[in-house]
């Protein structure tokens, strides 16, 4: 599966900067941040597109107060939503300066019409964000696209996983990517979950990656160990820009250093293999082997006070040192010389 150029099988890890609300209003923000994202080693920027019309009411009921313990608690949901957006008539200036750094670009849409508006720029992939998973008209619509797409689990039941897979695929679209997601911001290692990586990938048998929201780059790290394919994680220029996710975003120096160290996962992963490669050979010649202990005359028995398993691994191999004991020397033998039978 590719997501623009990149083979996902073939190119190791696609790591995904989020830009999210990390511009905090400012175009040029989102510029540079797009900048500092390629300079980090990511392979994509990711936006959100959406208004707070085309995600909530302008209501101030109780049902639509941000509270529980969040970082918004106290704001309504359609006061976060405005503050958080990225407006729409930026995104031809931040698609087409990503695409000119050799930056892959593309969004999560929150409803049909951000569908139809992100269609213009012809993007290499659709995100679902965790709290759409339920929306399944969303995720049809935007399966029909025939894009790779790419949904946060977070909040998801196990029935509704099956059931967005089945959507895509009733649609023709098998280019399916699922992420563990823990969708509290931040979230706690302990909620963190990466075993079900691999049982996601067995059990839906698609590509699965790893939406991140805890701090620092533990996690992401012990997923890529555990399979993930993908890696996203919120990505701020500096924390005091300020804006909605500041707080659980990475800034440039730790994501880079998250950035070398998944690529130093994706090489100690490597692959299956019990073969012995050159270096291995050659460091076979510090291994056990059997080697004379004491002189040997020809037609005395070999005891285990004359030969002995020791370094180096010149010798006849130890394996066959019970079925040598007791047999008798061909020829003459002197302390030091390899048991070469």
């Amino acid at each position: 599966m590719k997501i623009g150029n990149f083979d996902l099988q073939k190119d190791g890890v696609y790591v995904i900067a989020e830009l999210s609300a990390n511009h905090n209003g400012s175009l040029q923000i989102a510029l540079d941040t797009i900048k500092a994202a390629k300079e980090c080693g990511a392979n994509a920027i990711k936006l959100q597109t959406y208004t707070a019309d085309t995600l909530t009411l302008n209501c101030k009921n109780d049902d639509f107060m941000v509270k529980g313990g969040t970082l918004w608690d106290g704001k309504n949901l359609y006061e976060l939503y405005e503050w958080a957006s990225t407006p729409w008539e930026w995104h031809k200036e931040l698609f087409d300066y990503a695409r000119s750094i050799d930056l892959d670009i593309f969004s999560t849409p929150f409803d049909k019409s951000a569908v139809d508006f992100l269609e213009q720029f012809n993007p290499s992939a659709y995100k679902i964000a965790s709290f759409e998973i339920t929306d399944y008209n969303l995720i049809r619509y935007v399966a029909k696209k025939k894009k790779p797409i790419i949904i946060s689990t977070g909040i998801a039941t196990l029935e509704e996983i099956h059931d967005v897979v089945k959507i895509c695929e009733d649609e023709g679209n098998e280019d399916i990517i699922l992420l563990k997601c823990t969708s509290s911001y931040p979230a706690p290692l302990e909620e963190a979950n990466l075993k079900t990586i691999p049982d996601m990938k067995e059990r839906f048998n698609v590509e699965v990656g790893f939406s991140d929201h805890t701090l620092g780059s533990t996690a992401p790290i012990i997923a890529v160990a555990y399979g993930a394919k993908i890696i996203e994680k919120h990505f701020i220029l500096d924390k005091s820009v300020g804006g909605a996710d500041a707080e659980f975003s990475m800034e440039k120096d730790e994501f880079s250093f998250m950035v070398k160290a998944i690529r130093e996962s994706e090489k100690l992963k490597g692959k299956i293999d019990y073969a012995l490669t050159e270096n291995k050979i050659k460091s076979r010649a510090y291994s056990r082997s059997l080697y004379i202990s004491k002189d040997i005359k020809k037609g005395e028995p070999f005891t285990e006070d004359n030969i002995k398993s020791v370094r180096p691994g010149y010798g006849t191999h130890p394996k066959y040192l019970e079925k040598i004991l007791g047999t008798k020397a061909k020829k003459d033998y002197t302390f030091g010389d390899r048991l070469d039978l």
